[in-house]
């Protein structure tokens, strides 16, 4: 009698928790949903524009009746986009080449190296990751220039300018260190007993066991180079070395009312970074994974 008395409890009261726990489901599917939507409708919106002739654009279509193709090679002609795209990819391969040389040695001495000062130098270091990127304009601007009168080269006008100010990254630097932290010491000890230093440890050891955080920097290098835009406008003067961005943007000035161009100008501009990220994202989300974990 007890027994059948107790089981309509336990299963009204199963029945009553369940339903919070399957709204909390769906809110938090909606949520995610909805987050997704707003991230990718706008770029299949550009996508679908960009393939539209001048009519369907200019009057609000949100597909086209036939897809345009021509229209990313009229885009690419008329934006010059030739120059500006192999432009962006120097200033991207220059900037990401050096980033990997002095960010992997600069986490490493922070990660596995003992010096004075250094927990205060990395704290400095992670201070300038608070600073808008508008505030260091000016100094780097003396410093190009000043650099571009007393060297054997010019720094305006020219890839020095567009790359060295940014081959040190604070946020790269800390994202290797924390990962580099994370390698067991014991490596270090049998790498000293087989007559290893530093230099060679990182680059037998350190660099093969951290690829996904390499990966991980230079998908960031290259997203930050290629989008650059400020910054190459006030180091140059000539389109000689001038990015992809800001061919982009003058287009749109030339481009006036063509808005299927000016979509299809846009699509070119990101199709480099999307390649890069579908080939690095399976690296690229073990990385953020594994890094910055351990302070």
């Amino acid at each position: 009698m007890a027994d059948a008395l107790a089981r309509p409890a336990t299963v009204s009261t199963t029945r009553h928790t369940g339903r919070p726990r399957g709204l909390r489901f769906a809110g938090t599917y909606f949520i995610l949903l909805l987050g997704a939507a707003v991230a990718i409708v706008p770029f299949l919106y550009t996508v679908s524009v960009s393939l539209m002739n001048l009519t369907e654009a200019n009057g609000g279509a949100w597909l086209p009746s036939s897809p345009q193709w021509s229209n990313y090679i009229d885009a690419w002609n008329e934006a010059n986009f030739s120059l500006y795209f192999w432009n962006s990819i120097r200033i991207a391969a220059i900037t990401v080449s050096g980033e990997i040389v002095f960010c992997t040695l600069a986490a490493y001495a922070f990660a596995r190296m003992e010096f004075w000062g250094k927990n205060l130098l990395f704290s400095l270091l992670l201070a300038t990751l608070m600073l808008p990127e508008a505030i260091i304009w000016v100094p780097n601007f003396i410093t190009v220039s000043w650099l571009g009168r007393v060297g054997p080269i010019p720094w305006i006008n020219n890839w020095p300018a567009l790359t060295i100010p940014f081959m040190a990254s604070a946020f790269s630097i800390f994202l290797l260190r924390q990962f580099f932290m994370q390698v067991p010491n014991d490596l270090w000890d049998s790498a000293q007993i087989d007559g290893a230093g530093h230099l060679r440890y990182l680059i037998k050891i350190m660099i093969p066991l951290s690829k996904a955080a390499i990966m991980t920097l230079v998908l960031f290098g290259f997203i930050g180079a290629w989008n650059a835009l400020a910054w190459p406008i006030l180091v140059t003067t000539t389109p000689d070395w001038r990015p992809i961005t800001y061919g982009f943007f003058a287009f749109i000035d030339e481009a006036g009312a063509q808005f299927h161009l000016q979509m299809a100008g846009s699509v070119i501009t990101m199709t480099p970074v999307i390649i890069l990220y579908f080939f690095t994202q399976k690296t690229f989300i073990e990385g953020i994974a594994t890094s910055g974990l351990k302070g």
